[in-house]
């Protein structure tokens, strides 16, 4: 009976202790990586062509999902609705991504930076506004350490306070393209 009793107190204390424990994140469960692009996008400011250039990294959590930065300024001159004259727009800020089928030759990712941006030039007082950038890309593999990413996306700019300048003149849809550099 003594028996019965210590095998059945064994089962009942020892089967939690043997089962493994489920975690959100488990040690050695989650694979990184990172990257570099610089980036192109094309657009449109104050009815006026727009190129902008700049930057984006981020850390590449499970081949799925970034974590990052970028920053983007206006590279061409466009000329505002403020007495013709040149305007300064730039912005950055938090990029979140994520990487459908990354290990595929062609595969799609959902983009969005959240953030804030500045005003500036010759007419135009200098101003913060916010920024929301959603995007839908394509992606290709060039390499193991190597990827050409082209999109589309709007820019969704609020907070201009200026006289002849509205958040519509700086909110716009944007075509893109990043060259990837890292390890996916």
């Amino acid at each position: 009976m003594k028996r019965l009793l210590y095998s059945a107190m064994l089962i009942v204390f020892a089967t939690p202790a043997l089962a493994q424990e489920e975690t959100l994140i488990s040690p050695g469960g989650i694979e990184s990586g990172g990257f570099g692009a610089p980036v192109v996008m094309v657009s449109q400011v104050v009815d006026n062509f727009a190129v902008f250039v700049g930057g984006r990294g981020g850390w590449i959590i499970n081949h799925t999902f970034v974590l990052g930065a970028g920053g983007y300024g206006l590279a061409n001159d466009v000329d505002s609705s403020i007495s013709g004259r040149g305007l300064e727009f730039g912005y950055g800020g938090l990029e979140l991504e994520y990487i459908n089928s990354s290990n595929k030759l062609i595969h799609f990712t959902v983009y969005a930076l959240i953030g804030a941006g500045g005003l500036g030039g010759t007419a135009v007082a200098e101003e913060s506004v916010f920024v929301l950038q959603p995007a839908l890309n394509g992606e290709l593999n060039i390499t193991r350490y190597f990827r050409v990413n082209m999109g589309a996306g709007y820019r969704w700019v609020a907070g201009v306070d200026q006289v002849g300048l509205s958040d519509s003149d700086l909110s716009a849809f944007y075509g893109q393209i990043a060259l990837k550099f890292g390890s996916f």
